[in-house]
């Protein structure tokens, strides 16, 4: 397979500026707010709430404005622009654990994690396809086309109310946390934990994942329920995203809520 070197330096690039945010001269309680803020922004809104369980399993529906809003939070994660998000995101479902999965988790625990983005990966080639219901979105297009962008007006932002500090822990600290949390969902969830349900891969409940990520640890219930915006639907299973969106149901902005009943 093919080297993707942008991606490599890019995320080379990022970890030694997470490293460089560590420093104590730019440690302060501001930056750890500007972190946790982020995180929470990029992470729950962004990608599990906004790319996973709106745009990719549409698990609920709100606004369309709101949908974007969603969608630039979690272009703001760095992790592929919405499209290239989805598209692989749904080739893991319906292919899981199997050697058309991008991620395979028989191909070991370091390629599901980072390893099968620093490759071509044939699962790229195949995002149009599975997309259909984004491509015709020109909002979606450009953010396909331009999502690393948003990180330097974000920048400017942050260095005008903390200086080098708060874009040290705004953006590469951040991100490389962010990777990391998520990526535990396509390495951790497909190697330790349990599995209630029969999903004939090697998806399973993770409470350590799910503390981290929102509610993505109850991954075994996932890949059994996929289109349930409820992920954590066992007995004492918390999922913070799945609050959100009852907020958002009412607020009035979230209708059409898929939920898997037991019982």
């Amino acid at each position: 397979m093919k080297l993707e070197w942008p991606t490599i330096l890019f995320m080379v690039a990022v970890h030694i500026f997470a490293v460089a945010a560590l420093q104590p001269q730019y440690w302060s309680w501001g930056s750890l707010l500007v972190l946790l803020i982020m995180y929470w922004v990029t992470a729950c809104l962004g990608v599990t709430l906004g790319y996973h369980r709106l745009l990719s399993h549409r698990a609920f529906k709100t606004p369309k404005w709101l949908e974007r809003f969603f969608a630039t939070c979690g272009a703001l994660s760095a992790e592929f622009g919405p499209i290239e998000w989805v598209g692989t995101h749904r080739q893991h479902h319906k292919f899981s654990d199997t050697e058309l999965d991008p991620h395979n988790i028989h191909k070991g625990f370091w390629w599901s994690h980072f390893g099968w983005m620093m490759v071509k990966v044939p699962a790229i080639k195949e995002v149009p396809k599975y997309t259909v219901d984004m491509q015709t979105d020109p909002y979606y297009r450009w953010l396909h086309r331009y999502y690393l962008w948003l990180q330097l007006p974000l920048g400017l932002l942050l260095y005008s109310l903390g200086g080098w500090a708060f874009v040290l822990w705004g953006i590469p600290l951040r991100l490389a946390i962010v990777y990391h949390a998520t990526w535990t969902v396509n390495s951790v969830t497909h190697t330790w934990g349990t599995q209630p349900f029969d999903t004939e891969d090697k998806s399973s409940n993770n409470k350590w994942v799910a503390a981290f990520t929102f509610g993505e640890g109850w991954h075994n219930n996932h890949h059994k329920f996929p289109s349930s915006a409820k992920q954590g639907i066992l007995p004492g299973q918390i999922d913070l995203t799945w609050y959100h969106i009852l907020l958002l149901k009412k607020l009035g902005l979230a209708r059409d809520v898929k939920v898997q009943r037991l019982g």
